[in-house]
């Protein structure tokens, strides 16, 4: 069965880190590019970093640009999402999503989503 499964979310106190982790089964995410995404409560899903296959660059939503980093370990077939000094406007449930295409996280190329996991920022 192909999936995506997230871990690492939790309550925290704002200035505070949490790293997710993006666990792949039933394929691997070596060719992928691979994206986290964000719902916040009554807000839209949005797009918060993407990495390539192919040399693991990274792109950033200006709102998270020096507080996240995005990696991989295709060894262990996971991505991970470093968050530091965490705010309450990043509290949202946090999704990992693999993308057909080894470059780009564009809509059109997202495929396998996770289940997704809270981040609750709050002191």
């Amino acid at each position: 069965q192909v999936q995506l499964v997230e871990s690492g979310g939790g309550l925290v106190q704002p200035g505070g880190s949490l790293r997710l982790s993006c666990a792949a089964s039933g394929f691997t995410l070596d060719y992928y590019a691979v994206a986290w995404f964000r719902q916040a409560p009554g807000k839209e899903r949005e797009g918060v970093s993407c990495i390539s296959a192919s040399d693991g660059s990274a792109s950033y939503a200006d709102s998270v640009k020096g507080r996240l980093t995005i990696s991989r370990d295709n060894d262990k077939n996971a991505v991970y999402l470093q968050m530091n000094s965490l705010t309450p406007e990043d509290t949202a449930v946090y999704y990992c999503v693999s993308a057909s295409d080894p470059e780009s996280c564009d809509d059109r190329y997202l495929e396998v989503w996770g289940q997704g996991t809270l981040v609750t920022v709050s002191s």
